[in-house]
């Protein structure tokens, strides 16, 4: 037996309890996993309260991160003992996910954890962190530079945003940073961030165009932040966009695109093959300081998770939430 959040499902609606699972109901999988730490992820709060459909099958268990060690594998990659890091693959979503003491997965999976960082650490950076790095990739990949102007990021105080701010600060770039908690702004500066704008500035309809301003963008919202942003972009400029914190919807106009060239990058973490998704992990070892994750981090227990989601939802948390599992690493 082992403990997990167990979501279920009946005729008044899904419920989410801590409570112990038997090892012999894991799904099918070639690789099985001690979880050492997990997280709490924007994803997995909508999971557990149930405001978005993000569970396609019950029982399920949330969790779209974990950091463990293989206790059995029938996968050639893996054996009993090496270090393994999960990110996405549907994960707490279609498949069994990290909140929780034991993961049976696909061996595909998984990627090696990193020697720069214990397993707490890389759940420090966790889907965020990995989201972030991806972005930065992209913005490179479309020829951003440090010397070509400022790289604005939204929902900077979320996990990634957090990570971003000190990724692009500690690469040499200029970081203007977007946040709706005006009391979060020393925490912001102290990763990095050169300057602090507020959400409202871009959260109302805008002009197709705007004042060029940006290089770059990383944006998590969505909505009319993301519009606004690609209209206040520079010639040429590339925005990563990898979140919907502000919805679905892009209230924008083509003007952006074909007046400045202007290039969205979609950023998809979930499904992203794994020679991109172990690149990122490595620029990661690289690039970022592991000593800023204490900063970033708030720890909560298993059972702590399910009041954690709505204070997640309610944009009460800042930057990271961690779970620890088995005390190790």
């Amino acid at each position: 037996m082992f403990e997990a959040i167990l979501i279920e499902k009946n005729e008044t609606g899904q419920t989410a309890r801590l409570t112990n699972v038997g090892e012999h109901a894991l799904p099918e999988g070639d690789v099985t996993v001690r979880v050492a730490w997990s997280t709490l992820n924007y994803k997995d709060a909508l999971a557990i309260t149930g405001k978005a459909p993000v569970v396609r099958r019950f029982p399920m268990i949330p969790g779209i991160d974990l950091a463990g060690v293989i206790e059995a594998s029938d996968h050639p990659n893996w054996k009993p003992g090496d270090k393994v890091v999960l990110n996405g693959w549907g994960v707490g979503e279609t498949h069994w996910g990290g909140l929780a003491q034991k993961a049976r997965l696909k061996g595909e999976w998984l990627v090696p954890l990193e020697s720069a960082f214990s397993m707490a650490q890389a759940m420090a950076i966790g889907t965020a962190g990995y989201t972030a790095m991806l972005c930065i990739m992209a913005l490179e990949k479309h020829g951003v530079t440090p010397g070509d102007g400022p790289v604005l990021v939204t929902g900077a105080a979320g996990g990634v945003g957090s990570i971003a701010v000190a990724l692009l600060s500690k690469l040499g770039h200029e970081v203007v940073a977007v946040t709706g908690r005006p009391e979060e702004v020393d925490y912001l500066k102290g990763l990095g961030a050169s300057d602090i704008l507020p959400r409202s500035r871009f959260s109302e309809p805008g002009r197709p165009l705007g004042r060029e301003q940006w290089a770059g963008a990383v944006d998590v919202a969505g909505g009319p932040v993301l519009a606004n942003v690609c209209a206040s972009m520079r010639y040429r400029g590339t925005v990563a966009a990898c979140g919907l914190a502000a919805g679905m919807s892009l209230p924008a106009t083509v003007a952006p695109f074909i007046l400045r060239g202007v290039t969205l990058a979609g950023i998809d973490s979930v499904m992203c093959p794994q020679p991109e998704r172990r690149e990122a992990w490595r620029r990661l070892g690289k690039d970022l300081d592991p000593t800023i994750l204490d900063g970033l981090c708030e720890t909560v227990t298993l059972a702590e998770c399910i009041p954690a989601a709505s204070r997640l939802l309610a944009g009460q948390v800042r930057g990271r939430v961690i779970v620890p599992l088995d005390g190790t690493g």
